[in-house]
């Protein structure tokens, strides 16, 4: 039985929460039934601000929702809403939009604002200028450049400006009206007027103060229990956060063991440990998430038993791999320099050391003798080849041909009149590499692993290619840091394929990390040193390029897409297979649309990728 104390906390703990939902939505603004979700527009919007002169390398995402201190309602105020604003703003790695959109009462505006903002933030940006006459340029940019956007800017300045706050004091009235003024006539106010408090978010425009980091956050693996399973009570929430990261809490639990709901919480970030049973309600943990201006990240450096713990240190050389050589200096792409790093990188050249020949699996030998049959018809067949100056037999129709033109005084210096019956010539090499990062040791469900789905890939591959006599030849790469990427030798053009081959290739394991722009590089010096008229560059990865150092994000990217455009110039045919779900996000960028295909399924990786080299080379 509960107690008198217990039943009357827990009936104001109840009633305090129905008091919270209805308070704070009294105190809401916006059309949630209007409500458009940036997941809905992301790819409309993408497309149409990479059209419109966007950078094509920038991802779409969700932006950070930052402290606006506009004066707020009395109803705001008792509610505690209304703190925060998302607004959009670009920086080097991606436009960021708001997570969702209700200003207006359809839901065509607010798709339309998404438009707006994407087309806005594609337009060039005068740094020099302030944040009022920025963004009033380029939204006279905008409508010069694009004159059918006209109609739906007015439609959004006229539904906004209806939104705007009426009722205010002499000073912030003014600096509204000048808002308001320039909303209606871009370019037509230099400087807003000077008000105590801030005026209200512009949603049309730019963010005036974008969030920048304020600490770098160095790579690191945080470990995980080994035996957490999916919960239903997780937290998720797409929005995306401003971090930083600080040191751990000395304290083994916190100073308070109860909430004081009613005190003021200061800006300021204290270290303090939080009990990790001080909060069981995951509706209020959210709403925590969600007040917090910066979430700040510590790491706790204490062993435990139940965590899974990476070693990402380079084997003992008597455990590792067999290197050739001093390593290749290979250069690199800096993206915010826009030249290129020469001997940058140092790519290591490795052979498997403990490789012995093994023959095909027997689960993959079924599939690989199917393969075989079907690359087998892909053969060219013997034909006669006529009009030859030499073969094997006359050619009776060229003989004809050669009596009537001297008859009648034609005739030809060099008649050929020879056929001879011969295989059709094929001139095309194809080089895989495969991407072997630590991201392949993932399981993909209860049965394989990534590793193991690029192992099969790989016989199979060769299974298919060796039975059509084609060139082919097979790497492995990852790296740690840009003086060491490690490239793994499993059968080059002037190796036959057998049992050594199959051995390098059962050895394969995950590595480290993805420095892909090195990697394509020596691939493509290798391929073009093969003299044939089609020469197809394929990558095999799980993933985007990544290292430990700068390569993270948008450097690698770039340096990524320069590799690939050299390669290009080389007269190469380069081709991406993955099994990333988010690779539509990042690698039309790299690849472009036509070069690059998606697995949505691993376990049919196997399978498709002989396929997909069928259609591609044949």
């Amino acid at each position: 039985m509960c107690s008198p104390q217990n039943g009357k906390s827990n009936m104001e703990e109840h009633v305090g929460k129905i008091w919270h939902r209805f308070i704070t939505r009294t105190a809401a603004i916006g059309y949630p039934q209007a409500k458009v979700e940036l997941s809905e527009v992301s790819k409309t919007v993408g497309i149409l601000f990479r059209a419109l002169g966007g950078d094509g390398g920038l991802r779409i995402e969700s932006t950070s929702a930052t402290a606006y201190e506009a004066r707020r309602s009395w109803l705001q105020k008792i509610a505690g809403t209304n703190k925060q604003v998302e607004l959009c703003w670009r920086d080097d790695e991606a436009l960021r939009l708001p997570t969702y959109v209700d200003y207006f009462p359809t839901k065509t505006l607010n798709r339309d604002l998404y438009l707006w903002l994407a087309v806005l933030a594609a337009g060039k940006v005068d740094y020099n200028l302030n944040w009022l006459q920025s963004n009033q340029q380029l939204t006279q940019q905008t409508l010069h450049n694009f004159p059918g956007l006209q109609p739906r800017y007015q439609r959004l300045v006229e539904a906004i400006l209806k939104l705007r706050p009426t009722h205010l004091p002499p000073e912030e009235a003014a600096t509204e009206q000048a808002i308001q003024q320039a909303l209606r006539q871009p370019g037509s106010v230099l400087e807003l007027p000077s008000a105590k408090r801030p005026h209200q978010p512009v949603p049309l425009w730019l963010h005036p103060f974008p969030p920048i980091s304020t600490s770098n956050f160095a790579a690191a693996s945080y470990d995980e229990p080994e035996n957490k399973q999916p919960s239903k009570k997780d937290v998720e929430d797409k929005r995306r956060r401003h971090g930083e990261r600080t040191e751990m809490p000395d304290g083994k639990k916190g100073l308070l063991a109860f909430r004081l709901e009613s005190l003021f919480s200061l800006v300021d970030y204290t270290k303090v440990d939080r009990c990790t049973d001080d909060e069981q309600d995951v509706d209020n943990a959210k709403n925590a998430l969600e007040d917090m201006d910066t979430v700040s990240v510590a790491r706790d450096n204490k062993a435990a038993a139940t965590s899974l713990r990476f070693d990402l240190d380079l084997p003992a050389p008597e455990y590792d791999d067999t290197p050739f050589g001093e390593g290749i200096l290979l250069p690199e792409w800096d993206y915010k320099q826009q030249q290129l790093l020469p001997d940058y990188c140092c790519l290591q050249p490795m052979l498997a050391a403990n490789a012995m020949p093994v023959p095909l699996p027997p689960h993959l030998r079924y599939t690989a003798q199917r393969l075989r049959r079907q690359f087998e018809a892909l053969i060219p067949r013997r034909v006669w080849y006529k009009g030859q100056p030499d073969g094997s037999e006359i050619d009776l129709d060229a003989y004809l041909l050669h009596v009537a033109e001297r008859h009648s005084s034609n005739m030809n210096s060099e008649p050929n009149l020879y056929r001879d019956f011969r295989g059709g010539d094929k001139d095309l090499a194809c080089l895989l590499l495969a991407d072997l990062s630590l991201s392949t040791d993932a399981w993909f469900n209860n049965k394989a692993r990534v590793i193991e789905v690029i192992r099969d890939s790989l016989f199979l591959f060769a299974e298919s290619l060796n039975a059509t006599g084609d060139q082919f030849a097979m790497y492995g790469f990852s790296s740690r840091y840009r003086n060491h990427i490690r490239f793994h030798t499993l059968k080059t053009f002037n190796q036959n394929y057998n049992a050594t081959v199959r051995g390098r290739i059962n050895e394969i394991k995950p590595g480290y990390y993805t420095r892909m722009g090195a990697a394509l590089r020596h691939a493509s010096n290798l391929l073009t040193k093969q003299k044939t008229s089609q020469s197809l560059l394929l990558l095999l990865t799980d993933g985007k390029p990544n290292d430990l150092d700068q390569y993270e994000g948008r450097y690698g990217v770039e340096d990524t897409r320069m590799a690939l455009h050299e390669a290009r110039k080389l007269g190469l045919q380069p081709f991406c297979v993955t099994i990333d779900e988010k690779a539509n996000d990042y690698l039309p960028h790299i690849f472009g649309t036509n070069s690059l295909v998606v697995i949505r399924n691993p376990a049919e990786l196997p399978k498709k990728l002989p396929q997909l080299y069928a259609q591609l080379m044949h």
